[in-house]
This record gives structure tokens, sequence and C-alpha cells, in this order.
């Protein structure tokens, strides 16, 4: 396989996005789809090529999964209209989604069963990394699955991780960085809004706490949100219900207990419920200022 692959990313949000982009941009061939048609149209226009994915299947190197979840990831691969079987043999399933781990394990061996690889290999870094082709990539496969996947990941990440030799460490990887960042931000909030309880203004939390030894990468990176009063879904607080789940669901399988993690989730719940699951994921900040009686940065006394 030479160094130019055939690719399609299945999935456009903004992690997608940005890894079709720069896989186009490294010269690869790509096609992308997603179930809102603006975001073809938009691939399309950059460069992306045109064509049913049915249809271009079987002349691809990777297909690349980066969905929502382990539904929609079993849907497209081993769905209605399954992607698996209309791939060529060695051809491999990069895998992007955060799952189970015995998801990705039963996926790698429903793709294996087709003489297709699968590379479990979920992602970290935000959309902006996602865009310049600087993801982490925390993955686990065979090494044929490694070797079919090395031009793309070459393309869209500046580490990869090689956790294992069959999938599984991968997605187990991701799920213990999901448990902190979850809880990261989820304090990231809680501090903020209890430092103004105190008098201290967001602006100078972030000042201070950033050079001080409580910060976090997702504080940095969040808390401007929240003195912005800018909650546009670079990451939305959907994701947490989701990712916080699978990690409880994890720890129940091994009988471990973790207080923090659903302390966390039981916030971004509420969140949900009130109606801003779809903003950026900042906003469980929100959750705190409500019982607290506080009005955050920008935000009209209501």
């Amino acid at each position: 396989m030479g160094s130019v692959q055939k690719v399609a990313v299945i999935g456009l949000g903004s992690m997608g996005y940005g890894i079709a982009s720069s896989a186009l941009r490294d010269g690869h061939s790509v096609w992308g789809y997603d179930i809102n048609p603006t975001q073809i149209d938009r691939f399309r226009a950059e460069g992306g090529h045109e064509g049913a994915l049915s249809e271009i299947a079987s002349g691809l190197d990777v297909a690349a999964l980066v969905v929502l979840n382990a539904q929609q990831t079993e849907d497209v691969l081993f769905g209605s209209d399954a992607l698996v079987p209309k791939l060529a043999r060695g051809a491999v399933v990069m895998s992007c989604a955060t799952v189970p781990p015995q998801f990705a394990r039963d996926m790698e061996a429903r793709c294996s069963e087709h003489g297709v690889l699968y590379l479990d290999a979920p992602i970290s870094g935000g959309a902006a990394k996602a865009a310049s082709g600087e993801l982490t990539i925390m993955a686990s496969g065979t090494e044929a699955a490694f070797n079919a996947s090395r031009p793309l990941l070459d393309a869209v990440a500046a580490t990869v991780f090689e956790l294992g030799d069959s999938a599984g460490p991968g997605s187990a990887m991701k799920a213990t960085n999901q448990l902190l960042a979850g809880v990261h931000i989820a304090a990231m909030a809680e501090a903020i809004t209890f430092g103004m309880t105190q008098g201290v203004a967001p602006e100078t939390f972030l000042e201070v706490i950033s050079k001080s030894a409580g910060t976090s990468w997702m504080l940095e990176n969040r808390a401007p949100h929240v003195i912005e009063g800018d909650y546009s879904p670079r990451s939305s607080v959907n994701i947490w219900p989701k990712d916080l789940g699978i990690v409880l669901d994890i720890a129940a399988t091994a009988g471990f207990e973790a207080p923090i993690t659903a302390t966390a989730l039981a916030q971004y719940r509420q969140a949900v419920e009130m109606g801003l699951g779809g903003v950026d994921d900042a906003a469980v900040a929100k959750v705190y200022a409500r019982q607290a009686g506080l009005t955050l940065p920008k935000e009209d006394e209501t």
C-alpha cells in the first residue's frame, strides 16, 4: 500500500471534519459522509470526492469512523447498509468513537470474519487539533491494522500511542482519559463559580489559577468560554453523559467504585435537563450558577 490512500471519513462533526480535511491536505483521496448533507457539500467544495459510500467502498484503503457512539459505529459497520462486507480484504476500519473496550474487541472479531482489519483508535485533542492534523490517538490493534492505517495516522495525528496488539486497550485508555477530562471540566465549573461567591472575578480566577498548582489543561481551555459567555459547541455537554456513562459501566464491570465520576456525571445530566445539551460543555457552570443564584459573565439577569 502506497503512502497515498483512498479514505472515507464517516462522521463530519467537528472532529471528523478536521480529520477529513487533514487527510485531504496531506494528499490522500478522501470521501466524507455525514447525516447532515450540508457538511458533505462543504467538504466536497473543499476538494473531497463525490460518490455514494456503497459505490466506492470496495476501493477504499481506510474507513475512518468518527461517529458519536458504539451504536452508530455498529450501525455503519454491520447495520442495514453494512459497510464491512463491501470493503476489500485487507482494508482497515479506523474506529475513533469512545466505546467500551469489549465492544471494540467484538468489532475487531466481526471485521476479521470478512478479512477486514480493525484499529481501535479513539482520539483526543479537540476540534482545533483535528483541523491542524495534531490529534492524539490512543490506538490498539494488530501490526497489520497499524501498517494499513499508518499513512492516515501520520496525516491526522501528532502523537499515536500504540497500546496493544489487539482492540480494547485503546478504548480502555480513552475511557480513562474521559474520566479525567469530564471531571476536570466539572471541577473548573465548580471552582470558577465558587470563586464568584467569594468575590473572585472569573477573569482573576483564570489569571491566578492558570499559574498555580490547581490548573489543568481543561481549566485553561474551558474557563475562557465562561468568561467570554461563548458557549458555541466546540465540545458539547451531550458528550459527557455518554462518555462518563461508559466509564461507569466499565467500572461496574470491574467492581470498581468511581464516586467522583458519578458526581460529575450528575452535573452534566442536570445541564442537559436545563436544555444545555447542545452547547459547549463549559456551560456546566450554569448548573452551579443557578444553584447559587449567580449571573455568569455576559449573561443578562434573568
